[in-house]
């Protein structure tokens, strides 16, 4: 006698199909939403980026991760002082080695998508030190950067690094921004570019400002603008115009 099947298990399978199927379509949901929102967030409000070198020091370390509002510099533009990551304009980043294969794809999808701090290899991270229209001077009798006739006190420069490897004496064109490495030794920043638009970048290259370093726990720390950028005579116009046209002697930074 061939056994028949009860129709009330036949009804608790098909529920417990239904409830399965609807969890499965629910988490493809839920998956797909926080992918879009990453990348509307990578996009629009913040993306995270490794340093890749020295030139930040002591500010930032090599392979520290940092947190960068794209919305702040989108509301608030670029501002003296400010920790910035820009595209290279040309000319200052080695062509960039990417990993090809499957890894390859892998790791560019996770970096479009946000789970991956950017490492392109096309980014650069300095500090402003002029926007359109200032005057930028390196450097007067005690080695300082002169900013609209101002004498900048750096206590973010690296202990120990001299600023004055490259003489120069600019107005930054409008539209346009002057950005050097805290580690004035071992950055190749504005100064080394003086022939092409006196060394400046365009503010449409600029990502965002850096406002945190977020990994190594140990390096944890906000960036905000130092406190000698603050000086009102800094934003007064100018009283004296360049002397010189910008010249590029002097050695290299990294």
């Amino acid at each position: 006698m061939a056994a028949t099947s009860n129709p009330q298990t036949r009804d608790d399978e098909r529920r417990r199909d239904e409830k399965q199927g609807s969890l499965g379509r629910e988490l493809i949901v839920i998956v797909v939403v926080a992918l879009a929102l990453s990348v509307l967030v990578r996009t629009f409000v913040a993306q995270a980026f490794y340093v890749p070198s020295s030139s930040m020091e002591d500010t930032l370390q090599i392979q520290d991760r940092i947190l960068v509002s794209k919305l702040s510099t989108q509301l608030g533009g670029v501002n003296r002082g400010e920790v910035v990551v820009f595209t290279d304009p040309g000319g200052w980043l080695p062509p960039a080695e990417k990993p090809t294969g499957v890894s390859g794809m892998l790791r560019d999808a996770l970096m479009w998508i946000g789970l991956l701090p950017s490492d392109t290899g096309e980014d650069l991270v300095k500090r402003v030190i002029g926007v359109g229209g200032d005057h930028v001077v390196c450097c007067n009798v005690k080695g300082q950067i002169v900013l609209n006739d101002v004498p900048l006190v750096e206590p973010y420069v690296k202990p120990g690094s001299r600023t004055d490897q490259v003489k120069f004496d600019i107005v930054v064109p409008e539209g346009r921004v002057f950005v050097m490495g805290d580690n004035r030794a071992d950055s190749s920043d504005s100064r080394f570019h003086l022939d092409v638009d006196k060394g400046t970048i365009p503010v449409a290259n600029v990502v965002g400002r850096v406002v945190a370093v977020i990994w190594p726990i140990a390096n944890w720390s906000g960036e905000p603008i130092p406190a000698t950028f603050e000086n009102p005579a800094i934003s007064a116009p100018p009283t004296t115009a360049p002397s010189t046209e910008p010249s590029a002697s002097g050695s290299t930074g990294g």
